[in-house]
């Protein structure tokens, strides 16, 4: 099990969840962050501090974002545009920096000021 970010990060990316890992598995794209799956030692630590609650425990994401649990996986299991091998499970987030690019769920996203509340999850995993 792992924690999973979903909408309500696209174009926010407010990072106080990457400063709280301590594991540094919360890895950056274009648009928003992904938790890796196989390094996220399930601690919690990155629930609380994301002002947008964005985060939960994959088991608590409601079925409406459910999409963003296997999306997450994804994101380093599948090569990206633009990037010819999967990013696999390279051991922390900081020594990579940010990759620029997103899943195609997040590519196909509206941005944030064309979405609508019950869409893009602006009030987190909790509304």
């Amino acid at each position: 099990m792992t924690y999973v970010i979903g909408a309500a990060c696209i174009d926010v990316m407010d990072r106080a969840c990457v400063d709280e890992c301590p594991v540094d598995c919360i890895y950056e794209g274009g648009r928003t962050l992904y938790i890796h799956p196989d390094e996220c030692v399930d601690c919690g630590a990155c629930e609380p501090v994301c002002p947008v609650e964005a985060i939960a425990y994959e088991d608590d994401v409601p079925d409406r974002w459910s999409v963003f649990v296997d999306d997450n996986a994804r994101f380093f299991a599948e090569p990206l545009p633009g990037i010819l091998a999967p990013i696999g499970s390279p051991g922390g987030a900081a020594k990579l920096g940010p990759f620029g690019v997103d899943t195609p769920l997040v590519t196909g996203y509206p941005p944030l000021a064309e979405r609508d509340d019950t869409r893009d999850n602006r009030a987190g995993f909790r509304a």
